[in-house]
C-alpha cells in the first residue's frame, strides 16, 4: 500500500451524544471528529441518524474499542464485517483502535488490557492487524494504551514494540499523548524517549485527555481537562511529528461543548506556536 499519509483535519473532537443538537444548530469551531464505532454499529435509530447528519458536514474518523487485536482468541469475523458495514456507511477518513486485548472465553471485560512487549507477541499483533487490514481493504491506526502493570518477560520498550509492529504490519499509529504521560509516569519511564523513538511517518493524529491519580498510580479516566504535563508533550509531539490530526477525549463528566472548544483553541494555539518556531 502506498505510504502516504492522510492530511491533517485539523482539531477535533469525540462525538458525544450530549452534544448532537448543538453541533447540527450551530457552527461551532471543531474540524472533525472521532466517533466510537461500537456505539454505531446498530441497525437503526437515533443514534444513526445523527451520525448520518453529522458525516454530511464534518469529516468523521472511526475508533474501536473492542477489537482486541493482541488477543489469542480468533479475530471476532462478525464484529469485523460490521465494523466494514460502518466504515461504507460512515466513509472515515480512517479507522483505529487499540493495542491491547479486551476479553478472554468470549467475555468482553470493556477494558484495555496491556500486553508482555516481546518478540512472540509482536509477532502475533502484527499477522491479525494485517489479517483486519486485508478484511477492511485499508490501513488502520494502532493507538498505545496507558497502562498500570508491567510484564517481566518483556524484552523490549513499549515504544521500541510499538514502532516494530508499525514498520511489520505496515499501519498508521494512533499517538495518545495522554496516555504516554499516564504510563511514564507509572512506569518511571522517559515520555520524550517515547516520543523520539516513534516513526514520524506512521503517525496519523493524536489524542489528548485528562486522567486521575489512583491509590498506586495515574488512571486514564478521561474525566478532566488535560493537565499542563500533557500539554508540555504535545508541543514536544508537535516538534518532531509536525501537523498531525489532534482531538480530545472526553468520556466522563462532560462539560458544555463551549468549554471542550475552548480546550480545542488551547491546542490550536500550541500547535501554531510550535510549528511556527519550528518553521523560523
Amino acid at each position: 500500500m502506498n505510504l502516504q499519509k492522510p492530511e491533517s483535519l485539523g482539531f477535533g473532537l469525540g462525538l458525544r451524544p450530549q452534544h448532537y443538537a448543538e453541533i447540527l444548530d450551530g457552527n461551532p469551531a471543531i474540524d472533525w471528529f472521532e466517533v466510537i464505532s461500537e456505539n454505531y454499529m446498530i441497525s437503526g435509530g437515533q443514534p444513526l441518524r445523527m451520525l448520518d447528519a453529522i458525516t454530511e458536514r464534518y469529516p468523521v474518523v472511526m475508533h474501536g474499542v473492542s477489537m482486541s487485536i493482541a488477543s489469542t482468541a480468533p479475530l471476532d469475523m462478525e464484529y469485523l464485517s460490521e465494523l466494514k458495514k460502518l466504515e461504507r456507511r460512515v466513509k472515515p477518513k480512517w479507522i483505529s483502535d487499540h493495542l491491547c486485548w479486551t476479553g478472554v472465553h468470549g467475555v468482553n471485560l470493556h477494558d484495555l488490557l496491556p500486553i508482555p512487549y516481546t518478540e512472540e507477541a509482536l509477532k502475533h499483533v502484527v499477522t491479525r492487524i494485517k489479517q483486519v487490514q486485508d478484511i477492511l481493504g485499508r490501513r488502520i491506526a494502532i493507538e498505545n494504551v496507558s497502562s498500570y502493570i508491567a510484564y517481566e518477560s518483556s524484552s523490549m520498550e513499549e515504544w521500541d514494540f510499538v514502532s516494530a509492529m508499525a514498520e511489520e504490519a505496515d499501519c498508521w499509529l494512533l499517538l495518545d499523548v495522554n496516555n504516554v504521560f499516564v504510563s511514564g509516569v507509572n512506569h518511571d519511564f522517559s515520555t520524550h524517549a517515547f516520543i523520539r523513538n516513534v516513526p514520524i511517518d506512521r503517525v496519523v493524529q493524536f489524542h489528548l485527555a485528562g486522567h486521575s491519580e489512583g491509590e498506586i498510580g495515574l488512571i486514564d479516566t478521561h474525566d478532566n481537562a488535560v493537565c499542563d504535563e500533557v500539554w508540555n508533550l504535545y508541543g514536544r509531539a508537535l516538534e518532531r511529528f509536525g501537523a498531525v490530526s489532534t482531538m480530545i477525549e472526553r468520556d466522563d463528566n462532560i462539560p458544555p461543548l463551549a468549554e471542550l472548544v475552548s480546550e480545542l483553541d488551547k491546542a490550536r494555539q500550541i500547535a501554531k506556536s510550535v510549528l511556527g518556531r519550528c518553521a523560523a
